[in-house]
């Protein structure tokens, strides 16, 4: 089949309602990354020195040497950096998440042993902080069951989530493979967690930021200043949080580095920000296990027969009567490149329809001309398809009066000696009347102009047909 993997569609046009514990409007993530002692060096038996997400302009990795300014930089993140940030998250009694990179965690158990006091949920940020992109599948397989079982060695406790950043294409799929963790955050894609379904397991996804992100601190565009960190963090906040007041609370995540924000005139504008969510009441400051475990209660997933994974005679068989006695359309439909984007009603109307488009114009006439009659012959000796025994039903055409039907049934007989097709409206957008007087005043246009209109007819019914039947 013939299928494209990446999901455009998401919750949809109707998120759900993320119904924040306490009604609160926005729920706002503090993540702190912690990388120290994990990052590329040859130390670490890396072939070469880090470059990533430091204050050096212009940095590039040493191959077979080491950096000293880029060490100090990253110690400055766990001597003075992480302590300042320590003693900002549990003054203000704000719960955060680590993603704590495996391998520096082991080589910072002071760190470690605040974060386990103040209550902060560690989750794993891999094993090493490296760019995973061409590592091999099993080597990162083998990576995430070490940094497994060295984040248990080390914390008491295997991590519940998962983030590795520097990912490849590979590693979301490996780390839900896992069937071990409660949430995994290696996805920028919505404002909401959403369920992935990796085979049979079905994994929560948190989706996390690079925007709302210190990271922009050391790339470019990016921010110079605590106070521009400030602003988009403020606008951020605002936008999500009047969402939040019209009842489509939405998640914020802050992306935090000890390096990073971690100096004094960056932090200044962090500070500036909480100050301005804390005074603001419905705000929920939740760690991101928190997030796994409401949504999970509040949201469990839901499977369903997704079209876009049917294979062609299940496809027809499901979708071969949505234009009337027409299955070939169905057929051409399965040999889209169909995808998660086609899931929906409005995805699955899109492929019949472009088939029904594309088709010449002596198939289109096919699917008129296998339509029925309104209120006719085949409706009284009830020989129509379930679908337009349904829809004519809706318009009260099954309970006509006698001379409401031989009206009917008139009309039908002068329509189709000018216009060599049946008359086609979408009945259920209509009633009995509105549908006569269509009926009334279509009649007379010219056959082009009707053939138009009857195929655009038969798109509407086609619509709602699949609408009672996929989200």
């Amino acid at each position: 089949m013939n299928r494209y993997p990446r999901d455009f569609r998401g919750h949809g046009p109707d998120a759900p309602d993320a119904r924040w514990p306490g009604g609160a409007k926005i729920a706002i993530s503090l993540v702190l990354n912690y990388e120290e002692g994990g990052e590329n060096n040859l130390l670490h038996g890396d072939a070469q020195s880090e470059a990533f997400l430091s204050d050096i302009a212009g940095a590039a990795p040493w191959p077979g040497l080491r950096h000293w300014n880029m060490e100090s930089i990253y110690d400055y993140g766990a001597r003075a950096g992480f302590w300042r940030l320590h003693r900002l998250f549990t003054g203000r009694d704000l719960p955060v998440t680590v993603y704590g990179v495996t391998s520096a965690l082991a080589r910072n158990p002071e760190q470690v042993a605040a974060m386990q006091a103040a209550g902060w949920e560690i989750a794993s940020h891999g094993l090493k902080w490296v760019d995973h992109r061409d590592m091999p599948e099993d080597e990162e397989r083998a990576q995430i069951a070490e940094s497994f079982r060295l984040h248990e060695e080390l914390t008491g406790a295997p991590p519940q989530g998962w983030y590795t950043g520097r990912c490849s294409m590979n590693t979301v799929r490996l780390t839900a493979e896992t069937h071990k963790l409660a949430w995994i955050s290696d996805t920028y894609d919505d404002d909401l967690p959403y369920w992935r379904e990796v085979g049979e397991h079905d994994q929560l996804v948190i989706p996390y930021t690079l925007e709302a992100n210190d990271m922009r601190f050391a790339t470019a565009p990016g921010y110079i200043t605590g106070g521009q960190f400030f602003d988009y963090l403020k606008d951020s906040f605002d936008t999500l949080y009047a969402e939040g007041t019209e009842g489509r609370a939405k998640m914020f995540s802050i992306g935090l580095h000890n390096r990073l924000v971690g100096r004094p005139g960056k932090i200044a504008g962090l500070q500036r920000f909480l100050d301005y969510a804390q005074g603001h009441a419905g705000v929920w400051f939740p760690r991101r296990i928190d997030i796994a475990r409401h949504w999970a209660a509040t949201h469990p997933h839901q499977r369903f027969e997704r079209p876009s994974q049917m294979d062609r005679a299940r496809f027809v068989a499901r979708f071969g009567g949505i234009f009337e006695h027409s299955p070939w359309i169905a057929e051409r439909a399965h040999d889209l490149e169909l995808g998660p984007a086609h899931d929906s009603a409005i995805g699955i109307h899109s492929a019949l329809t472009r088939m029904f488009r594309s088709a010449s114009p002596t198939e289109k006439l096919a699917v008129l001309t296998a339509h029925p009659d309104l209120a006719g012959k085949l409706a009284a000796a009830k020989r129509l398809t379930p679908e337009s025994t349904a829809e004519q039903a809706s318009a009260a055409l099954d309970a006509l009066t006698d001379t409401e039907r031989a009206t009917f049934q008139q009309l039908n007989t002068d329509y189709v000696e000018k216009h060599g097709f049946p008359f086609i409206i979408a009945v259920r957008d209509h009633d009995k009347d509105s549908i006569l007087a269509a009926f009334t005043a279509r009649i007379a246009n010219d056959t082009a102009t009707e053939f138009t209109t009857a195929c655009a007819q038969v798109e509407r019914i086609a619509f709602l047909r699949l609408k009672d039947t996929l989200p």
